[in-house]
């Protein structure tokens, strides 16, 4: 679950991290009567949606003076901000923050996300700030530092030392930034985060360190008890089917293929997938229906994959440990004569009650595509989206 910028800067503040004072508005006038209390002479308004490149996109406007925080307001509000990020398609712009400039002398990226590969956090840093750090990545990976930050450990002042030092810090900004990294650390684990980022992390013409920008992706999974964070989700921001396929427990990310897959399991649906692409074809979504499938949720997983209109053919690929094949089976041939299927349904069954499923299937009457293994699966919903 993503929070907006100026949601993010709130719980930044109360950890101690510095950030720009700021006032989230949803029309021009509520930005212009930000801009004013804020006082100043120069003003940023940024188009508050889950995305990163925002200020390409026209997303981020420098104002200086309170009629040209009208007009940036007024030419985002209302409007869909498509980045990278969001494909062309774009999220809707509800809110602006307007926020007082500030004078730049350095930028700096900074992030705390998972290492997986072993099981740690990582603190990631990088002198190229303000850049896409994909970018950086990719063409100059050695202007990124990681510390992995062990979880029995926690992070220690002399990790935050040897960042500083990677950054080009000096003097009294050493102590800056490990009070910053420091609170970002504490933050990161009381709020069960997935990923904290900040894009920029400035040094001011004073010399001081300001997070500019500020990212928190919380994990979905612990919402249960970020109650408070919980309470700050956009849902306008998600994608409607993904909004959907969660309020029915199932597991749903979109893709741009025109191949719908409906399979218990991660670990099948991406071997899944990757058999579709072997064989020619491109997946239109990820769907795990859990391993507790029903009847009535496979008939919800069949009317949300074909909400997507780009969809050709349907791979249903079910392995019956928890749940019975022939469960599965009864909610095909429900879906199908309810939701009135009318592109090829594809059907691979395998484990508990797999040949009485197979038979229900048969004897339906209709007309789904049977497959020996996945292999034939995969070849077959190719060949029927084709």
């Amino acid at each position: 679950m993503n929070l907006h910028e100026y949601q993010a800067k709130e719980v930044f503040s109360a950890y101690g991290i510095p950030v720009p004072t700021g006032r989230v508005a949803a029309t021009p006038e509520e930005a212009v009567a930000a801009a004013e209390a804020l006082g100043g002479q120069v003003w940023v308004v940024k188009a508050q949606v889950h995305a990163g490149g925002r200020g390409k996109a026209g997303g981020v406007k420098l104002a200086r003076d309170t009629q040209a925080v009208r007009e940036a307001a007024k030419a985002m509000l209302g409007t869909r901000l498509a980045t990278k990020q969001t494909g062309p398609e774009g999220l809707p712009v509800d809110r602006v923050y307007v926020e007082t400039g500030s004078a730049i002398d350095r930028e700096i990226y900074l992030s705390l996300t998972l290492n997986r590969e072993r099981g740690f956090i990582a603190m990631v840093g990088s002198a190229a700030g303000g850049m896409d750090i994909e970018e950086v990545a990719e063409h100059s990976p050695e202007k990124i530092t990681t510390v992995n930050i062990h979880p029995a450990a926690g992070l220690q002042p002399y990790q935050c030392r040897r960042m500083a030092f990677a950054l080009g810090f000096k003097d009294t900004q050493i102590a800056q930034f490990q009070k910053i990294a420091m609170a970002l650390y504490q933050l990161y684990l009381d709020k069960d985060a997935s990923l904290l980022e900040v894009n920029p992390l400035i040094v001011t013409k004073t010399g001081e360190l300001v997070a500019l920008d500020a990212k928190i992706n919380i994990d979905a999974n612990a919402t249960y008890r970020q109650k408070a964070l919980a309470a700050m989700r956009d849902t306008a921001q998600e994608d409607p089917m993904e909004l959907q396929a969660s309020q029915h427990d199932l597991n749903y990310v979109s893709l741009d293929g025109d191949i719908a897959c409906m399979v218990n399991g991660a670990g099948l649906a991406m071997a899944t997938m990757d058999l579709i692409k072997l064989h020619g074809g491109s997946p239109a979504n990820f769907l795990d229906v859990g391993g507790g499938a029903t009847a009535e949720r496979v008939t919800v997983a069949f009317k949300l994959i074909l909400s997507n209109p780009k969809v050709k053919a349907i791979l249903v690929n079910i392995f019956g440990g928890i749940v019975r094949c022939d469960l599965i089976a009864e909610g095909v041939i429900t879906a199908v004569k309810n939701v009135g299927v009318k592109v090829p349904v594809v059907v691979r069954l395998e484990g508990t009650n797999a040949e009485k499923a197979r038979e229900m299937l048969a004897s339906s009457g209709l007309k789904v595509i049977a497959a020996k293994d996945l292999t034939d699966a995969a070849q077959k919903v190719v060949a029927a989206a084709r």
